[in-house]
């Protein structure tokens, strides 16, 4: 049995959920739940990140106090994490005295080292809110390119990284005014210490803790050299600031992202201390639990974390004295429809809408799950796949098998189930084995988090039954009263067929999976090991077990945003759904400027995972078009080919170049992209009418 620790990125609670973070809490889930049928021992907990000057700016807008503010963001945590049937065990927060002890211990522990130094930093101060400005506080003018309204770290034109005091003409976005230089002693954490560098350049190189890209990058900031050396870390924050104070320096607060992290710990130890770990079979103390080499510490979270949790939080743990992680999973954003998630441009999901509106969130559990892999990927929500994927798969595949099955073993054979005869020359009797045979392939799938592999081993499965079920025709044997025996083998084998596939998803379909039990018979909780019991038995009456989703259910979930707008030179090649978007008229289409294009070259785009940069002759003129259509299509299938270009459309600067149009796509995106290709004859230039 392994004893694991199970965490995901704390979400930080000045606002709702997004769909990123049900997402990575799906994720985390599935593979927990996988693991418990397993009979490992697990602690899954998370946390609200309350610290920071984000909540103490928003508190005082509102007019209360920041505990306040988070108490009223805590109280609406439940209806997510239940809703999507997130299993958490404990959840917490890092205000709150354990994340106090644990901080103050580490911070105290690190300084024993060695490793806290303070240096006196120059700052802006703002003059009228009487506080040191953080970075995105700052906005000016970007000192290469000039940018108006630049945030206080980066240029997001240039994408130049620059410190706040190198802006033109700053000015603080609370107030207005002018921010003045002001100099303060801050606490730094000795990241560039020899000790830290030799530690983490074992610990990233450990085979299997990282993804291998993840690696990579951690080890690019671990070996920097000159403006790109890894730096040490500035710990501590001035005075007003709502966060942890520092036990040995009078008006300073430790910075969030060092006792936010640490918010898994005192989460867990909150857990531990109020019974809740006993409860689940655990009998040790905390202290004992994260000093047993056999406990696992596991850390899910999302690409733009990576720095904190591969460098900063192992070193921290470290000489801290404490457990490090065994392993850190990374996952990538989800877009909708091929775009960012956008509130304005109707690309944005509310999970509160989703569950208001009544849909099922095991619809939505299965569909990310079918995209996620163990790779650093974006995911892509298209409402049309959504639909088209969910209806055909759990409806039309899954549980199509047992009520095709069920009906006929209620009500000819008393809901008796005839144990497996895999030797029966039936169609249907061939499936057991080779549905065996795909189990240990499903289960590393799960194991390794490539739950979309694992899904298409368990719908491949699912179509061999109703394959095999067509050749048998169950309703056709019913009519012969000769074929009584064979009726009851073909359905029995349909029931043991289903019950597999059940025990296959359960980690996916946790509530539809414990409906399928009651009618089944099966022991709750699921185990894996189920797969090996004699499915012999009695089945209570069949109930429907998923509804199919409604299309007009997906208008509703976008109807509170204006229609989505993709433009391929930005994400994905205009793959985009129209299933939310109104009409047009003829005089609307005119004003479209479609042509034939000959792709003159097609080359990749370094830094950028998604994009192609083509090269387009569009008859009159030469155009440059950045598409999103990497993933589909190498370079070299493009070079030479024609397609349809949008050439009115107003360009567009972006981080790589000026993108002056949009190829025109179909697809859902990812790899099912589809570039549109005009019949032979066809000229660039040529009109599109």
């Amino acid at each position: 049995m392994r004893h694991l620790f199970v965490t995901t990125a704390l979400p930080y609670a000045n606002g709702p959920f997004h769909i990123g973070h049900i997402m990575e809490y799906i994720q985390a889930d599935i593979w927990v739940r996988f693991q418990r049928m397993l009979g490992n021992r697990v602690h899954f907990v998370c946390a609200d990140d309350a610290h920071g000057a984000p909540i103490m700016l928003k508190a005082q807008d509102e007019g209360i106090e920041p505990e306040e503010l988070i108490a009223r963001i805590a109280a609406d945590r439940p209806q997510y994490l239940q809703g999507f049937a997130i299993s958490f065990d404990h959840w917490h927060s890092t205000h709150s005295p354990e994340n106090v002890e644990l901080s103050t211990d580490i911070y105290r522990k690190l300084k024993e080292a060695g490793l806290i130094y303070v240096k006196p930093v120059e700052q802006f101060f703002d003059p009228v809110k009487q506080m040191f400005l953080p970075d995105r506080y700052v906005k000016g003018e970007c000192p290469k390119c000039h940018a108006k309204d630049q945030y206080g770290d980066a240029c997001e034109v240039c994408s130049t990284v620059y410190a706040p005091t190198d802006l033109i003409n700053p000015y603080s976005t609370l107030s207005g005014a002018t921010p003045v230089r002001k100099v303060s002693d801050h606490y730094f954490f000795k990241l560039s210490d020899p000790r830290c560098i030799e530690f983490l350049d074992e610990w990233l190189g450990t085979p299997g803790r990282l993804q291998p890209a993840v690696a990579n990058k951690a080890r690019e900031w671990l070996k920097g050299e000159g403006e790109h050396a890894l730096a040490d870390w500035d710990i501590s924050r001035d005075a007003p600031y709502f966060g942890i104070p520092m036990p040995d320096a009078p008006g300073k607060y430790f910075y969030v992202w060092l006792d936010a992290p640490v918010g898994y710990l005192a989460s867990l130890k909150h857990y531990f201390d109020i019974g809740k770990a006993r409860a689940n079979g655990e009998t040790r103390s905390f202290e004992e639990f994260m000093a047993a080499p056999e406990v696992e510490q596991i850390h899910f979270i999302g690409k733009d974390i990576i720095y904190f949790h591969t460098l900063f939080w192992p070193a921290m743990l470290k000489f801290a004295g404490r457990k490090v992680p065994n392993h850190v999973f990374v996952h990538g954003f989800i877009t909708v429809s091929g775009a960012k998630m956008s509130k304005s441009r109707g690309t944005g999901i509310s999970p509160l809408r989703y569950l208001e509106l009544g849909m099922n969130p095991e619809w939505l559990r299965y569909y990310l799950a079918a995209k996620l892999n163990a790779n650093v990927e974006d995911i892509d929500f298209n409402p049309e796949d959504f639909v088209a994927r969910v209806n055909s798969d759990l409806v039309g595949k899954y549980v199509n098998i047992a009520s095709r099955a069920a009906g006929f073993i209620t009500k000819r054979f008393e809901g008796r189930v005839l144990p497996l005869d895999p030797t029966h020359e039936a169609a249907t009797a061939k499936w057991s084995t080779l549905a065996r045979e795909r189990e240990s392939r499903i289960r590393d799938y799960y194991e390794a988090r490539e739950f979309g592999k694992a899904v298409r081993e368990i719908m491949d499965l699912a179509d061999e039954m109703n394959a095999a079920i067509d050749r048998e025709k169950p309703w056709e044997i019913a009519k012969d009263a000769t074929q009584t025996e064979r009726l009851h083998r073909v359905c029995s084998d349909c029931i043991h067929a289903f019950r597999r596939l059940t025990l296959y998803l359960a980690p996916i379909l946790p509530r539809t999976a414990e409906k399928a039990a009651s009618f089944l018979g099966l022991s709750l909780p699921l185990r894996w090991s189920q797969l090996d019991e004699d499915a012999a038995g009695t089945i209570q009456p069949y109930t429907h077990l998923i509804q199919r989703v409604d299309p007009t259910l997906l208008d509703k979930l976008f109807e509170s945003a204006p229609a989505a707008q993709t433009n391929a030179a930005a994400s994905s090649s205009a793959a985009a759904s129209a299933s939310h978007r109104g009409e047009i008229t003829i005089d609307d289409f005119n004003k479209l400027d479609l042509r034939i294009a000959k792709i003159l070259k097609a080359e990749t785009v370094e830094g950028a995972d998604k994009l192609l940069k083509l090269t387009l002759d569009i008859g009159d003129a030469q155009r440059t078009v950045f598409a999103g259509i990497r993933a589909a299509y190498s370079p070299e299938q493009l070079t030479g080919r024609l397609t349809v270009v949008v050439a009115n459309l107003k360009p567009r600067k972006m981080r790589f170049g000026v993108s002056e149009g949009m190829v025109l796509a179909a697809g859902p995106g990812g790899k099912d992209i589809f570039l549109l290709s005009p019949d032979a004859g066809a000229t660039p230039g040529m009109k599109v009418k």
